[in-house]
């Protein structure tokens, strides 16, 4: 069995999806459906986030009907669940950090799951303080208490990257609250916990509304391009459903144009009817802060050196030893097919 060295935070996240790998055993999705009838795809989201726009386009604008999927979305609520609800066959792919993908791989899964189309190119977290500060420096957050991520997950491995480009040690020059479950670090600033909040939208916006917060500093902006979330499913799925992962990587590219070659105030129209309890004017605010930071890729390929940055992150947080192959990880044949 293949085993690769990972570390801290990566071996307890692999100590899950490996467990689930196992109970999961060796089977994978059925194979392709009839082809007058449309295909059900089960599709696990690690959140349900206004950052992952042009897949709520491709949903709302009807390109996965048109593809012949009949598509069901989940969503996990964190990248273990995700994985190890692909792995079990729970769902037939799921959309998250792909470090997921990297640390079951790591773990000796034989039945591995495979990244086929990256979304995201940049963080999409802010940093938030609680007061405003027009002339933010990182540095300021030295001896600082910052409500963070879960350990060996990307949005804590990005600030933590961040914070070493910007000379900062994170173990030791900042006070990083992990113990917060996902979702709930909003909650606990509006309490009274931390002197920052690294949060995704729309919490950061929302702090902001009610003046409990100030967004002074994007970590998409100064992590530079990062590999964020891409969607995966497991190496048999994949050889068996050819068809059907390239029907829905075409109707996910079609998404990615529609964000490109319209306005952030088209995408909040579009994309409306997910966010139900977000008011127009929010979401309009909160995709211009994703549109005007290139947030989404123009194209679903996930390139080798990108993967390369993710393992050197990986590395940096203490989470892997050993580089894994990008030819066994990523496969670019349906992105590039789409694209054309």
């Amino acid at each position: 069995m293949r085993r690769l060295s990972i570390k801290k935070a990566g071996a307890a996240c692999l100590a899950v999806l490996t467990a689930a790998a196992v109970t999961a055993g060796c089977g994978a999705g059925g194979g392709e459906a009839a082809k007058n009838s449309k295909t059900k795809v089960v599709l696990n989201e690690v959140a349900h986030s206004i950052f992952y726009a042009p897949m709520y386009v491709a949903i709302e604008e009807g390109y996965f009907e048109e593809a012949g999927i009949e598509l069901e979305l989940v969503t996990g609520f964190g990248a273990d669940k995700t994985m190890t609800a692909v792995l079990t066959d729970e769902a037939d792919i799921g959309f998250m950090g792909s470090e997921s993908t990297i640390y079951t791989y790591a773990g000796g899964t034989e039945d591995y799951v495979v990244n086929f189309a990256q979304l995201t190119q940049r963080a999409g977290n802010f940093l938030v303080s609680r007061e405003p500060i027009e002339d933010f420096s990182w540095d300021m957050l030295k001896g600082k208490d910052v409500l963070g991520g879960r350990a060996g997950g990307m949005p804590e491995m990005v600030f933590e990257y961040i914070l070493e480009k910007n000379g900062i040690d994170p173990a030791t020059e900042v006070n990083i609250d992990q113990s917060i479950d996902f979702g709930s670090t909003a909650a606990a600033f509006s309490g009274g916990q931390g002197d920052f909040t690294v949060e995704f939208e729309p919490h950061a916006t929302s702090l902001e509304e009610k003046g409990e917060g100030y967004v002074v500093a994007s970590l998409g902006e100064d992590s530079g391009y990062v590999p964020y979330t891409s969607f995966s499913a497991k190496k048999s799925y994949l050889e068996k459903n050819k068809d059907t992962v390239q029907a829905f990587t075409d109707a996910l590219q079609k998404g990615m144009d529609y964000v490109q070659s319209h306005t952030p105030e088209e995408i909040a129209k579009a994309i409306a009817p997910q966010f139900p309890e977000t008011d127009m004017e929010t979401l309009t605010t909160i995709v211009s802060r994703y549109h005007q930071q290139n947030t989404w890729k123009e194209n679903l390929i996930f390139e080798e050196d990108a993967f390369s940055l993710l393992q050197n992150i990986l590395k940096d947080a203490g989470v892997l030893e050993e580089q894994v192959p990008y030819g066994d990880l990523v496969t670019r044949g349906f992105a590039q097919k789409a694209a054309e």
